[in-house]
């Protein structure tokens, strides 16, 4: 049976995480609804990552399995016909049987913006996490720099997680400013729930000046998320790369630019 690869985007402030729940409807819910409409038998996905309520995707990856006879270009154009307008399928490729979205990826990116002026957002409200007080770049850059490499991630955990080991690999951490906006982005092998968010809060603190930078390897040292400060808002993260085996040659890292609207 063939597998599917699907690269795709979506606004998060829709929906209640990739996940369906009780009290809301996840990305993963409308896309296996607009899939099925194509294939016309049910469809399954399974995802490179899952995202929480309120936080983006510039490139998420999914796989599926189906019976159906489709053209890559049909799987784009009918699944973006049945799908609401804050989800797109960027691409379609038939991938090796052996292929998981999940357990093939190689490392993951994600970004996280930072509206750093006085007046508060209006028309990126819900994509940005926005801070009031002027933040110092380098301060946070140098902060961000003791977090490379391969440690112990506990104090930036969510207490929920549920991954077996704390210990990841980060490969690249960068902070810059791009006028008013801030970008924190990071990659790593895999990351831990609310990481990132937890990271973003941990540099605001020491960018805004309420924090030595030597607090960031002070924290990460504890292995204790409660030494670890305030989770930063949802709605500035995206998740906007899958890195994959060159030789699948699949568009998905890195994800377009990013750009929003302030």
């Amino acid at each position: 049976m063939p597998r599917i690869a699907l690269g795709i985007e979506y606004d998060g402030s829709a929906f209640c995480g990739w996940q369906s729940q009780i009290h809301g409807v996840g990305v993963q819910s409308v896309l296996e609804h607009a899939l099925t409409q194509v294939a016309d038998h049910p469809i399954d996905v399974v995802a490179a990552g899952r995202t929480d309520a309120g936080v983006h995707a510039a490139m998420q990856v999914v796989h599926f399995d189906t019976a159906a006879t489709r053209t890559e270009r049909a799987w784009m154009l009918g699944g973006n016909s049945n799908l609401p307008q804050h989800v797109s399928v960027l691409w379609a490729r038939e991938v090796p049987e052996a292929f998981h979205a999940r357990f093939s990826a190689q490392a993951r990116s994600y970004r996280y913006l930072i509206l750093n002026r006085t007046p508060r957002p209006a028309i990126a409200f819900n994509r940005v996490c926005w801070i009031r007080d002027a933040l110092d770049v380098d301060l946070m850059q140098a902060g961000a720099a003791q977090l490379m490499g391969e440690h112990d991630f506990s104090s930036f955990r969510a207490a929920e997680c549920q991954a077996r080991t704390p210990i990841r690999n980060l490969y690249e951490i960068k902070v810059q400013r791009h006028g008013e906006v801030l970008t924190l982005d990071v990659t790593a092998n895999a990351f831990l729930h609310h990481m990132v968010r937890n990271i973003a809060g941990v540099l605001i603190a020491v960018g805004g000046g309420e924090r030595p930078v030597q607090w960031v390897a002070d924290v990460l040292a504890a292995r204790d998320r409660r030494q670890g400060g305030v989770t930063a808002v949802p709605q500035g993260l995206y998740l906007v790369g899958v890195r994959y085996a060159a030789a699948l040659q699949l568009p998905s890292m890195p994800a377009p630019p990013l750009t929003v609207v302030t």
